[in-house]
């Protein structure tokens, strides 16, 4: 039985964490007697739906990112407090940051998740993931700046490693990306350039297992694959990444070895729990699985402390069928909601049912006119599936002036294929051209003992 919370005036709630699960948690707090405090090192929301749109040049960060604080202005009763929180104390009921300590009644952490590269850590510097906006600028700097230095090649193996691309993961951001780069090289830039063919540009998606987007049913991952195909993706399941060094992937597929050059290489193949899980497992005694979220209860509590909450892609709820629910904007916007309900039942001195999620369907985008959906009894490919990701994206968008600078982009594309945010960035934006012309890395592709290259 849970203690009434209403003795506790008035009642401290700390949120760690501002994407979806704790931004939707701190909104649905906002007219309880409770005092929010929501603490994120970033000081805005991000839409990471649409991240792949900004790494591609399609959106500019500003048009997926939201102000915290503009946010929850109406919200009087919370405040945002930027910061890292670096351990948490559940007997003193404390939240440490660097310069702060914050204490709490309920704390709410959903902290997400980050990359994981299945032990290969030093991959990361050659095969940057998509999760946060840093990310997608780098990554959009990178597409960019392989063409520019396309242009300025004269080698031609060199050039044709310049202009291969490979996607590491065949879930939803592989192929969305996948499909974006496509169309980026194959329509957007075709007339852009004077010493190079774009559309002689080759992009890979390699898959682990045997079709992409296993999350939707086996007919909407056959109709994902031949629409990439159509745009020109080198589309190849069942093929595992054993090495990137050098410019040079090294795929298994089967028990043959085969090594992919290219100059970009972007990953999309795995994800592990933020450090806030082992944080938690080490003052909680908490189980955590081996991808580090943390085992939850049915009401998404941690065991032994009902005043801990962990929601969005940290959190490992496996209450339905032993399987935990994947980590995507809906299932964290839900735990959120209903978090929120939670507290606010207690404070009466009532319970609630334990959580349940709702599974509205998944989607993904292929490429102009062409997604698909996957709504349960119904599924949506071509046209319609791509009109319904627009609306639902546009929808979850969290501030008005964003969906409508959104809507005029995407307009304006659609009628153009211009894409106003091919920005190249940041101090390395010429280095990236320069280390392409002094290289020697891709002048030879000898094939070891039992390997052999790939042509693409």
């Amino acid at each position: 039985m849970v203690a009434s919370l209403e003795n506790h005036q008035p009642h401290q709630v700390v949120i760690v964490g501002g994407g979806f699960g704790g931004l939707y948690a701190a909104k649905a707090l906002a007219n309880v007697n409770v005092n929010v405090t929501l603490i994120d090192k970033r000081n805005f929301h991000l839409f990471q739906p649409l991240l792949y749109q900004v790494a591609t040049g399609t959106l500019s960060p500003a048009d997926i990112s939201s102000p915290l604080r503009s946010v929850l202005s109406k919200c009087k009763n919370t405040q945002v407090l930027l910061g890292e929180v670096s351990d948490i104390n559940p007997e003193t009921k404390q939240v440490i940051l660097d310069d702060k300590v914050v204490p709490y009644d309920t704390l709410i952490v959903a902290t997400g998740a980050k990359h994981s590269y299945f032990g290969k850590d030093n991959w990361q510097e050659v095969a940057p993931g998509l999760k946060t906006m840093e990310d997608a600028i780098e990554i959009r700097r990178r597409i960019f700046s392989a063409f520019e230095a396309a242009e300025k090649e004269t080698d031609p193996e060199k050039r044709r490693a310049l202009l291969t691309f490979v996607i590491v993961g065949g879930g939803a951001t592989g192929v969305e990306l996948a499909g974006a780069i496509a169309e980026l090289a194959y329509k957007t830039l075709q007339e852009d350039f004077r010493n190079i063919d774009t559309s002689e540009t080759r992009i890979v998606l390699l898959q682990g297992g045997d079709r992409l987007l296993p999350a939707l049913a086996p007919e909407l991952s056959q109709e994902a694959a031949e629409s990439l195909q159509k745009l020109g993706v080198i589309v190849q399941t069942q093929t595992r990444v054993t090495n990137i060094d050098n410019d040079i992937v090294t795929v298994k597929q089967g028990d043959q070895f085969r090594e992919i050059a290219a100059k970009t290489v972007l990953w999309a193949a795995g994800v592990q729990a933020s450090p806030m899980g082992k944080v938690l497992a080490e003052r909680t005694g908490v189980e955590c699985d081996r991808a580090g979220r943390v085992i939850v209860e049915p009401d998404l509590s941690i065991k032994g402390y009902d005043n801990i909450f962990v929601i969005g892609d940290l959190a490992n709820f496996s209450h339905y069928n032993g399987q935990p629910l994947p980590g995507v904007a809906p299932v964290a916007i839900q735990e959120g909601e209903y978090v929120a309900k939670l507290i606010r039942r207690r404070l009466r001195g009532k319970t609630l049912q334990p959580f349940q999620y709702t599974d509205h369907g998944s989607l993904a985008m292929i490429g102009k006119n062409a997604a698909v959906v996957d709504l349960g009894l119904l599924k949506l490919t071509g046209f319609s599936a791509w009109a319904f990701w627009l609306f639902i994206h546009i929808y979850f968008l969290i501030e008005f002036d964003s969906k409508v600078l959104v809507m005029i982009q995407w307009a304006w594309n659609y009628f153009t294929r211009k894409r106003g945010s091919r920005l190249i960035t940041g101090q390395e934006a010429l280095a990236f051209a320069s280390e392409a012309d002094d290289s020697s890395s891709t002048t030879n592709y000898a094939p070891a003992n039992n390997k052999q290259t790939v042509n693409v």
